[in-house]
């Protein structure tokens, strides 16, 4: 079954703009700071870390080319690595609230 037309550019922009929050988040919570670190940060460090990985190689998988044009299993592991991005990011944001 074929690709929407433009899902592939929708899916790099929301890809990016994910990682963009995500950093910002990074940079409000304080990633820089000095001291020592509680489990707690490393875990959501660790899980931020994991989704700007997933985030980030979303544009290179669903650009890289496939055999026929018809085929889009490229792009459902791209969708695939956009939602565990989502998840991680997400999630690292929300244990930060909580604890």
């Amino acid at each position: 079954m074929p690709i929407p037309q433009g899902s592939v550019p929708a899916l790099c922009t929301a890809s990016a703009t994910t990682f963009s929050i995500g950093i910002i988040f990074l940079g409000y919570w304080g990633l820089q700071e000095g001291g020592h670190w509680t489990p707690t940060d490393r875990f959501v460090a660790g899980l931020a870390i994991v989704g700007f990985a997933f985030l980030g190689l979303v544009p290179w998988v669903a650009t890289s080319p496939v055999e026929p044009d018809t085929n889009d299993k490229k792009v459902r592991s791209a969708r695939g690595m956009f939602l565990v991005g989502m998840i991680a990011v997400w999630l690292s944001i929300v244990v930060s609230v909580i604890f």
